[in-house]
């Protein structure tokens, strides 16, 4: 499946897409509901401690919250994150819909999980609902299994 491209700011409301990385770096996508909550912290923070991993592997690592951008510079700042966090702010998680992520009823992202290759194909997919921490052992086995196929 070819992942749906996107625009969004960041943190410092500079604009990045997607599509930029094409041909450039894989991406992997990280959803999560909203920042400063205990288990986005705890997710965000093991990506900050282990981000060598990604980038080693060529992988561009992208945190994306329906936050706007003002709330993302405050918590970037405070956890020392060294990824861009974008906003899917406005229009309100049309992003995390495009990925099928976006729980309506909470007005909110789902912790959704996307290896995009340099190619702008998903290649790894996972979705878990609100609360559920996600195991980040899945990630890097992907990762890994990536860099391996595209000689990384």
């Amino acid at each position: 499946m070819r992942a749906p491209d996107f625009t969004l700011k960041d943190a410092n409301n500079q604009v990045v897409s997607l599509s930029s990385y094409r041909g450039a770096s894989a991406v992997l996508l990280v959803f999560y509901p909203f920042a400063f909550s205990r288990t986005c912290q705890g997710e965000l923070d093991a990506l900050r401690d282990g981000l060598e991993v990604y980038s080693a592997a060529g992988v561009a690592v992208l945190g994306i919250s329906v936050d706007t951008p003002y709330s993302l510079k405050a918590w970037s700042l405070d956890r020392g994150y060294r990824f861009p966090l974008l906003s899917d702010f406005w229009p309100h998680g049309a992003v995390a819909r495009a990925y099928g992520t976006f729980n309506e009823a909470k007005g909110m992202a789902n912790r959704g999980t996307f290896l995009v290759d340099v190619a702008g194909v998903v290649r790894y997919a996972e979705v878990n609902e609100p609360g559920e921490p996600r195991d980040q052992t899945a990630w890097q086995h992907a990762v890994a299994a990536l860099a391996a196929d595209q000689g990384v």
